[in-house]
């Protein structure tokens, strides 16, 4: 039986929380890397992106909640979430249409851009706070967990509950559809192959007939709407805070240099790694290790390494540790 709970315990607080992280991870690291392998700068104003589609979203939410419309139990947040994709794709191209076009034009160096886009970062809270406040949101509206811990100790008689929400198993299974979808259409489709023979090799491909203009709006709109899902569904899991979205942008940023800038797949790879590592050593192993350990021997601290506020560390960490013995990631993308 203790075995059972302690099981159980690592499941509820380590591994569905680091999935569920790292899946919405995987979106903010799946944009970076998108708009980094194909106009080849980092894009600072990801994060605000995430955080400008889970506004909308919200908006939208509220709209069809007063015309009740809602797909329960499933919260109206999906029903929105076209709308504020389709939304927030608008105001990102024409922010790359009067802003980041000049300095592609120009052929800026892309440390210019960089500080250009953190500017760009800069507005985009600035108008987010105009418009929906500075205050936490909470838009899940439907049946928050599928599995509830008090239901799960009384099926299963064991000491220690499982509870799943909503929110995870729709970030899990959106992730699986999205990076499908993706790769389907890099790999197989004509338009895919043009966007990655561009990031390849910029010249060539234009020497091929490719149209730049039309790859950089579907970087954009790609990038976008996978920032503006992954957004959407942190704001689902955790509730919608605006500062949080730019410190969001920090782990999204390790997630995709320690995959390798540029690789999809080593975005998403990223995103895993960075979310588990984050959960692993922010949790207090105390519960799991009384469960396993005899009376004696069981820890008197919370055996947790560092406390989930400084969480970020770990980021920090890891992409300090990766920039200096391995630049390409794991893949080997583009060195940043």
């Amino acid at each position: 039986m203790d075995i059972l709970n302690a099981f159980i315990a690592l499941l509820n607080y380590v591994v569905i929380p680091a999935t569920t992280y790292g899946s919405q991870l995987a979106f903010g690291a799946l944009g970076v890397t998108l708009i980094y392998g194909t106009l080849r700068f980092s894009n600072y104003a990801g994060g605000e992106t995430m955080a400008w589609g889970a506004m909308f979203t919200i908006l939208f939410t509220w709209l069809f909640q007063s015309l009740g419309i809602s797909i329960q139990p499933l919260p109206t947040a999906l029903i929105a979430l076209p709308f504020s994709i389709l939304v927030t794709v608008v105001l990102i191209l024409a922010i790359d249409q009067s802003v980041y076009k000049y300095y592609r034009v120009k052929r800026s160096d892309p440390s210019i851009v960089i500080i250009v886009s953190l500017g760009v970062a800069m507005m985009m809270n600035a108008a987010t706070r105009i418009i929906i406040g500075p205050k936490d949101r909470n838009f899940f509206d439907g049946e928050r967990f599928l599995i509830k811990a008090r239901d799960f100790k009384n099926v299963t008689g064991l000491s220690e509950g499982l509870s799943l929400k909503f929110s995870q198993i729709i970030t899990v299974s959106s992730s699986v559809f999205f990076v499908i979808i993706l790769f389907w259409f890099l790999y197989k489709t004509k338009t895919g192959k043009s966007m990655r023979a561009y990031s390849d090799n910029e010249d060539l491909a234009l020497l091929s007939g490719i149209n730049p203009e039309r790859v950089v709006a579907l970087a954009w709109i790609i990038a976008t709407t996978l920032l503006v899902v992954g957004g959407t569904l942190y704001g689902l899991d955790k509730g919608f805070k605006p500062f949080v979205y730019y410190m969001l942008l920090l782990p999204s940023f390790s997630a995709a240099i320690l995959g390798g800038l540029g690789n999809p797949l080593g975005a998403i790879v990223g995103g895993y790694i960075i979310a588990f590592s984050e959960v692993i050593i922010t949790y207090a192993f105390k519960k799991f290790l009384v469960y396993l350990l005899p009376e004696n021997l069981e820890p008197t601290g919370l055996v947790q390494l560092i406390s989930t506020d400084y969480k970020f560390v770990v980021s920090y960490s890891i992409l300090l540790l990766v920039l200096i013995f391995r630049p390409t990631g794991i893949f080997r993308g583009k060195s940043v």
